[in-house]
């Protein structure tokens, strides 16, 4: 099932110029429109979103170099690229389950939900075209998009949790 839904979303990867264009700044670039986002929220109303802001760093570096890190290090999966024929507009080295993108993303996405929910179903919304355009790119699975996501919700979960108790 992995690989069919990959070769769903992947057969169509250089077939438009545009297409492709879009999914590759989606996938490298997107991220930093977000964080910049994130970042915004300070210089809006510095005193109501500055633990939101200390959570979503919190909870961003235990998703993605603590969890995804200690799971890779168990369990390394090659990217689809490594084994198989496919339409590659990046390439990336090591390991790609879970994908690091997906647990900081998603991760940041729930603490911001958690503070403000219009804002979060934009961050949502946002993480997962950049988790979209990886699997098109032909960078990830969708399994290591999904453990990912798993990975990060998780970890803005815990670390609210553990704030609202300090």
């Amino acid at each position: 099932m992995d690989a069919s839904l990959f070769n769903l979303i992947n057969q169509f990867a250089l077939t438009w110029f545009w297409l492709d264009v879009l999914a590759i700044f989606l996938a490298e670039y997107f991220g930093y429109v977000l964080l910049f986002s994130l970042l915004l929220f300070l210089a809006i109303r510095f005193r109501k979103y500055f633990k939101m802001i200390i959570e979503a760093i919190i909870s961003a570096i235990l998703a993605r170099f603590v969890i995804v890190e200690l799971i890779r290090w168990i369990w390394q999966r090659p990217r689809p690229f490594v084994e198989n024929n496919v339409n590659l507009l990046l390439t990336h080295n090591a390991s790609a389950f879970p994908s690091g993108h997906a647990a900081l993303f998603f991760a940041v996405s729930t603490i911001v939900y958690l503070y403000n929910k219009k804002a979060g179903i934009f961050f949502f919304i946002a993480s997962f075209l950049i988790c979209l355009a990886r699997v098109f790119t032909g960078i990830h699975w969708p399994a290591d998009i999904i453990a990912g996501i798993v990975v990060g919700v998780f970890s803005g979960y815990l670390i609210h949790k553990i704030s609202k108790k300090f």
